[in-house]
């Protein structure tokens, strides 16, 4: 009884221990500090300057898929999903996850 109660307590120093060192890493001491060329305020302006210039040309209306490179299909959507279906009934491709 007494081994088992002394090893307990050890085991319990042990932790406590380790917990008594565990704390918050202070890691940004290590990091490389960086000095500005220029001021804050001069960036800021020529931030809000360019936001400014941009015209409706270059931030393309609303319609964001006119900006995406368009697909050459051969045939409709509805040959494509039915040949497709067909493929999958003859065993022809593999479908769900027998694909994988």
């Amino acid at each position: 009884m007494t081994r088992n109660l002394l090893a307990i307590a050890t085991i319990a120093a042990a932790f406590a221990a380790g917990a008594a060192q565990a704390g918050e890493a202070d890691y940004t001491s290590n990091l490389p500090q960086a000095q500005s060329q220029r001021d804050r305020a001069d960036v800021r302006t020529e931030a809000v300057q360019a936001a400014r210039n941009v015209t409706t040309e270059q931030s393309g209306d609303a319609d964001y898929s006119s900006n995406l490179p368009q697909a050459q299909g051969q045939g409709d959507r509805v040959a494509v999903r039915a040949e497709a279906a067909q493929a999958v009934r003859l065993g022809q491709i593999a479908h769900g996850e027998a694909a994988i």
